[in-house]
């Protein structure tokens, strides 16, 4: 059974849900470690964005949102994925 796409209310929501949730997945208290992100381009065009978690003993935790397909996938410290979350279409008014 397929989870019920998440919705989120802009880029801040966005940022916001993917730290809490790597800080979840690894039993880390939110907002204690750095978090960074990056503009991902493919042939020049935005296509996502990179987030990053800067965790204990230069352990780093991912998060990749695609824009195309509206998914993030979460990567562990080993690099491999965890888990995928679809997003709810966003209809701005």
């Amino acid at each position: 059974m397929q989870e019920k796409p998440v919705q989120i209310l802009g880029l801040h929501d966005l940022r916001t849900f993917v730290q809490a949730r790597l800080c979840h997945q690894n039993e880390l208290e939110i907002g204690v470690f750095h978090f960074t992100e990056r503009a991902l381009q493919k042939q020049g065009t935005p296509c996502g964005l990179s987030f990053c978690l800067h965790g204990p003993r230069n352990v780093k935790l991912m998060a990749i949102w695609e824009t195309q397909r509206n998914t993030i996938v979460f990567y562990g410290s080993n690099g491999e994925r965890v888990e995928r979350v679809q997003l709810a279409a966003c209809h701005d008014a």
